[in-house]
């Protein structure tokens, strides 16, 4: 006869955070396994039955032992500490079931000391995560060595168990020396001894200083990513988290060496454009400290040369890394793209968030609505059918960003683009299908003039674009399609709903000034 086999999981040895599920298997039990340590946290739910307590290292004896009384017959709670799903028992027991074994099997779940621990120290798992054995028993140690090196080059938290033990002494310091290689040293830690048990211990460090304290077989250690932070209560109680929201993850070449931080008390200007440039230059000669973000490596190398003094701040960075960074300062300047429907409700909201002033610079439009030749549109889809009304070639004139899209929508079409000779916007194209030969990889602004010459030799039928306004050539852009008589078509400008929106770059600047008067 088959019986039934539970494995139970029973947390980090706190009677009340073991589940009721555990609870109700090990009184449902006839036979209890495990080691004498984790039975005597679960006394008064086994008094009376039979149990069986092989040592600490006989953990396979164990699984064979449940086993075997389950084979018989028997109820039995196989029982482990943390979940025992994980660097546990469960996996044991599966080992050794047999293809012909009948009995029933229960995996109940429980708090693993990642969890645990975590709980400890706050919340510094709420974002993605590892989990590493230090111990080489069961794994080759060049194994464990790669794997932190893959953990610390992704940036992922992690919680390392089995750190230390009297015959294992340098490596988690080897380990340690890994992280150090792609982590900051400043990167926030945690420290863990007996969560949950008597001597229990709990600290917050930093990567650096781990390097210099001492552990055991009880403690775990909780590394941090880039964004983990620090929160201390009054009365001094300090915790540490991981923020939730996706960030640039971007590798950092030189990871040791930590990333300049941003001037406190600086107008951030959002930029990318000409004129979010001269925005951040003028409020630089008016004496502001000031922050200029750009999007991209190669704006943050045109925005270094073009508005020297500011504080670039390069790469595409998620709405949790712009919180960060935006705490201490003085407002936010927003002259973004028009057509960046995502970044600006983004940042007006954190300015509304964060208690600081957001200002909305932008460009006037150049093109209006009965223009002759322009046709304003709504969508892509609307674009391109206006677009395939004309004729089959089609030059599209709306940015690396959205070229794929228009592909998807226009077969039988012929597409033409310039973009911006930087791998990121030829790679947009080249992923959107879009020819080599029908790709002009130049910078602007174009004149009319260039406009034509470049258009007739490729027999543009039809362009679209976007109001950009003066700065953005949109003008330049009508009067060449005036002389070659084909349709300018135009998407409209997103209906973002913004306050404190402003299409005078002198506007802003007195906006700031009265901030500065007002502080």
């Amino acid at each position: 006869m088959s019986g039934r086999l539970n494995l139970v999981s029973v947390g980090p040895g706190f009677s009340s955070l073991i589940p009721d599920l555990a609870r109700e298997a090990l009184e449902a039990s006839d036979v209890i396994v495990g080691y004498d340590l984790y039975l005597r946290w679960i006394a008064p739910w086994i008094e009376g039955k039979e149990q069986h307590t092989p040592p600490l290292t006989q953990e396979r004896e164990r699984a064979r032992l449940a086993l075997d009384f389950a084979r018989a017959g028997r109820t039995v709670s196989l029982v482990s500490s943390g979940d025992i799903g994980i660097y546990a028992m469960a996996t044991l027991a599966f080992d050794e079931l047999l293809p012909t074994d009948t009995l029933e099997l229960q995996v109940v779940p429980g708090i693993s000391a990642a969890n645990a621990c975590a709980s400890l120290l706050g919340a510094p798992l709420s974002h993605d995560y590892a989990t590493l054995s230090l111990s080489d028993l069961l794994c080759p140690w060049e194994w464990i060595e790669k794997r932190a090196s893959h953990i610390a080059q992704a940036d992922l938290c992690a919680v390392f168990y089995n750190v230390q033990s009297r015959g294992r002494q340098e490596g988690v310091y080897k380990i340690l020396d890994l992280m150090l290689e792609h982590k900051r040293p400043e990167t926030v830690c945690g420290v863990v001894r007996n969560a949950y048990r008597e001597d229990q211990t709990v600290s917050i460090t930093t990567l650096g200083e781990l390097r210099h304290q001492r552990f055991d077989m009880l403690t775990s250690l909780v590394i941090g990513n880039r964004f983990t932070a620090r929160k201390t209560q009054p009365g001094g109680r300090e915790w540490m988290f991981t923020p939730r929201g996706y960030n640039s993850w971007a590798p950092e070449p030189e990871a040791v060496k930590a990333e300049p931080t941003p001037p406190q008390g600086a107008v951030w200007v959002f930029a990318g454009t000409a004129d979010g440039n001269r925005l951040a230059r003028d409020l630089l000669a008016q004496g502001e400290t000031v922050v200029l973000s750009v999007a991209s490596e190669y704006g943050g190398e045109v925005a270094a040369k073009a508005v020297p003094g500011a504080f670039v701040y390069a790469g595409r960075r998620g709405v949790e890394a712009r919180r960060q960074v935006l705490r201490g300062a003085k407002a936010i300047v927003d002259a973004t793209h028009p057509y960046a429907a995502v970044i600006s409700p983004q940042l007006a909201g954190l300015g509304q968030e964060l208690g600081l002033p957001y200002l909305r610079y932008e460009r006037p439009g150049a093109l209006n609505e009965g223009m002759d030749g322009v046709t304003f549109v709504d969508s892509l889809q609307e674009a391109t059918e206006a677009a395939r009304r004309a004729g089959e070639r089609v030059f599209l004139a709306t940015g690396s960003g959205g070229l794929k899209d228009f592909t998807a929508l226009g077969s039988g079409l012929q597409f033409y683009a310039r973009v911006a000779p930087i791998a990121s916007s030829l790679e947009a194209a080249r992923s959107a299908g879009i020819p080599t030969s029908n790709l002009l990889a130049m910078l602007g602004p174009f004149s009319a003039e260039q406009n034509v010459s470049q258009w007739r030799h490729w027999g543009i039928q039809a362009v679209i674009t976007k109001d950009s306004g003066e700065e953005g050539g949109a003008t330049s852009k009508l009067g060449a399609a005036r002389e070659l008589g084909v349709p300018l078509i135009v998407l409209r400008r997103p209906a973002l709903n913004l306050p404190n929106v402003h299409s005078r770059p002198e506007d802003v600047l007195s906006a700031v000034s009265k901030l500065e008067v007002t502080a």
